[in-house]
């Protein structure tokens, strides 16, 4: 009997799938799914199917438990926070244009915190087994390889059914994907929270220096309003004073004037004292001169003619006169 050798016939049976398709959301679905998906941030924690809970949640939610996975929603989630990143910090060098894209605005505001609060706050229920409420995920090809060993008598004998799993143990490594993409997620989400937790404190500290600020800007207001009231009256006192020194300036200028007038005046009054003194003198020789000749003649001699007479006696009378003038000039001067 002929020896052959063994050979190995397979037999595939491939389990076909349905044609996956992808839901594509609609500008208002997309809106509310980015906000369900920030106000829900608390259910993607990072445990064993907790990411898929909650993406079914907000499925539900939404109506489109139907028409989507769980792993539909995350792969559009992660790809939209994809592009946001790459707009919102673009390699050197290279030009985008954000406002191009739609959804960058809603994108923008859930990555910095502005839309927490603004979807309802949804429940996962992970004991809930029954799958027949949600559009049912693919599942990895297998194939099932029926070994046949062949014998000299040709008798076929089946040998046992292996079951190979074409891409391994890519159930596991999927769900460990998935927690990784979680936790990156959360590990994302954190960042921005501690970043706009960092934002929050700056601008509360800003807050609080701007108001400090402006109560120094309301002090200082006020001082300067205070200045301005005390430099205005600063001003008048000024003024005040200039007018009392314009005031005194000019009663100097009058008083100098009158000084003046009065040292002419004096100059005068001096010249006409001297002028008296020397009258006065004058009068005094005249006085002697008759009384020396009146003693010579004596008082018994014979009166003359009546001409001689009348001028000695007119002669007297005019001194006398004179006298009498320059008493009353001297008491002027003295009193002046």
């Amino acid at each position: 009997m002929e020896i052959l050798d063994h050979a190995y016939t397979c037999t595939t049976y491939d389990k076909i799938n349905p044609v996956e398709f992808t839901y594509k959301l609609s500008p208002k679905e997309t809106e509310d799914f980015v906000k369900l998906r920030v106000s829900n941030n608390y259910l993607f924690s990072g445990r064993r199917n907790s990411s898929m809970w909650a993406w079914r949640a907000i499925l539900k939610h939404m109506g489109l438990h139907h028409k989507m996975t769980h792993s539909q929603a995350a792969k559009k989630w992660e790809n939209m926070k994809k592009k946001y990143k790459e707009l919102k910090n673009p390699p050197e060098g290279v030009k985008v244009f954000p406002e191009m894209w739609p959804h960058f605005t809603l994108l923008d505001d859930a990555m910095e915190g502005r839309l927490e609060g603004s979807a309802p706050i949804l429940k996962a229920f992970p004991d809930d087994k029954d799958d027949a409420n949600f559009l049912p995920s693919s599942r990895p090809k297998k194939r099932k390889i029926s070994m046949m060993k062949s014998t000299p008598s040709v008798l076929m004998v089946a040998g046992p059914e292996i079951e190979v799993s074409l891409n391994g143990d890519e159930e596991e490594e999927g769900e460990e994907e998935e927690q990784g993409g979680s936790r990156e997620i959360e590990r994302v989400m954190q960042e921005v929270e501690n970043e706009r937790a960092s934002l929050e404190s700056e601008r509360v500290t800003m807050e609080s220096e701007r108001q400090v600020m402006e109560k120094e800007k309301q002090v200082m207001e006020r001082e300067r309003q205070v200045l301005q009231r005390e430099r205005a009256a600063l001003d008048r006192e000024v003024a005040a004073l200039d007018r009392d020194r314009a005031s005194l300036e000019r009663e100097r200028a009058i008083i100098e004037r009158e000084k003046a007038v009065m040292e002419r005046e004096k100059a005068i009054v001096e010249k006409d004292r001297d002028a008296v003194s020397r009258d006065r003198l004058a009068l005094d020789r005249e006085r002697a001169r008759l009384e020396r000749l009146a003693a010579a003649k004596g008082r018994t001699e014979e009166v003359k003619e009546g001409g001689e007479e009348i001028c000695n006696i007119k002669t007297s009378e005019l001194v006398d006169r004179k006298e009498r003038f320059l008493n009353l000039f001297e008491k002027l001067i003295e009193n002046f």
